[in-house]
């Protein structure tokens, strides 16, 4: 039986998503990060300003593949930058935003193995 992988298209997709998906956990550890800093009471400082800088790369480099996805990073961006609420609400809706991009890029990369596989030829002895 032969396997199976995937094309150049794919391949270069996976890529975008593997990459999207490292920039999402870094973000994810600086939302994490202010949440440590809301829940003891301390100043969030700098740190919604640094993950709209990491998060503003990552919208422009979905944009041209999935742009769906790249969407939802922009509206990330926007919920993030919102003034109101407190930080509290604030940690609580970037959050739901991560686990929501999490989530798409999942889909989008079981998506993009499902179209893009092809068979691995093998030698007919």
């Amino acid at each position: 039986m032969a396997g199976m992988k995937l094309d150049g298209a794919g391949t270069q997709k996976m890529k975008t998503l593997e990459d999207a998906l490292i920039t999402l956990q870094t973000i994810h550890g600086m939302v994490e990060r202010m949440a440590m800093e809301v829940k003891a009471n301390k100043p969030v400082g700098v740190i919604p300003q640094q993950i709209k800088r990491i998060a503003v790369p990552l919208q422009g480099f979905l944009k041209g593949q999935f742009g769906l996805i790249a969407d939802q990073v922009a509206a990330f961006i926007l919920a993030s930058s919102r003034g109101g609420g407190g930080d509290q609400a604030k940690v609580r809706v970037m959050r739901e935003f991560v686990a929501t991009l999490r989530t798409a890029i999942e889909l989008a990369a079981n998506k993009v193995k499902a179209a893009h596989e092809v068979p691995i030829e093998g030698s007919g002895d």
